[in-house]
């Protein structure tokens, strides 16, 4: 057993097929894998996504920038050099699966209740301001937050990382400015990020 948990790939490897199972499991005590099945099990990929990518951004706010500062300058390369990049690679990835994942639960949602989308994207005006606006506006928020978040990560917080790390050839003037744009608009995507966890769990929760 600590053989495998040593082995960071073959016990990730293990959790995914022990979850799938679980999923599987879902659907056939339902006795259907219909359209419910597949939005639990794209609401089951948005979840893991978003731990990992939210994870990863209080990871940045609560830990690296704050530390950073403290770090003896000749241990900080260990960090820039390879524990960043890591860390950016499935912080962007798992951003984009993320909004993936949730954009295919919208979409499984439209085929069952039609105008979904078009409520989630307006902010509940499709169609006229009904009684289940107010929860449509609360989830549409939500949504376009996280597409907020989505293209800061993409758009600007990973293409100033790629110049404050060296991975791109920048001189210092530029690496300084780079670096703090990417920390201004993570700390952009950390505020907003409880608001936009906020409309979703309690849009789940209230409404389902």
């Amino acid at each position: 057993m600590a053989g495998l948990l040593l082995n960071f790939r073959n016990m990730i490897i293990l959790s995914l097929v022990l979850a799938l199972i679980m999923v599987f499991a879902f659907g056939s005590a339902r006795g259907s894998f219909d359209l419910i099945f597949w939005q639990a099990t794209f609401r089951w990929m948005h979840v893991v996504f978003g731990i990992l990518w939210i994870g990863l951004l209080y990871y940045f706010n609560f830990v690296q920038i704050p530390t950073m500062p403290k770090i003896p300058a000749e241990l900080k390369p260990a960090v820039s050099k390879f524990i960043a990049p890591e860390a950016l690679f499935w912080f962007r990835w798992a951003a984009l699966f993320t909004v993936l994942a949730g954009l295919g639960i919208i979409g499984l949602r439209e085929a069952v209740i039609k105008g979904y989308a078009a409520k989630v994207f307006t902010l509940g005006f499709a169609g006229g301001f009904g009684s289940d606006g107010k929860a449509y506006a609360l989830l549409g928020i939500g949504v376009y937050l996280a597409i907020i978040m989505f293209l800061n990560v993409w758009g600007i917080i990973w293409p100033n990382q790629k110049i404050a790390l060296g991975i791109k050839d920048a001189d210092a003037d530029a690496k300084a400015k780079a670096a703090r744009t990417a920390m201004l608009f993570s700390r952009t995507n950390a505020l907003l990020s409880l608001p936009m966890l906020t409309a979703m769990a309690m849009y789940q929760t209230f409404y389902g």
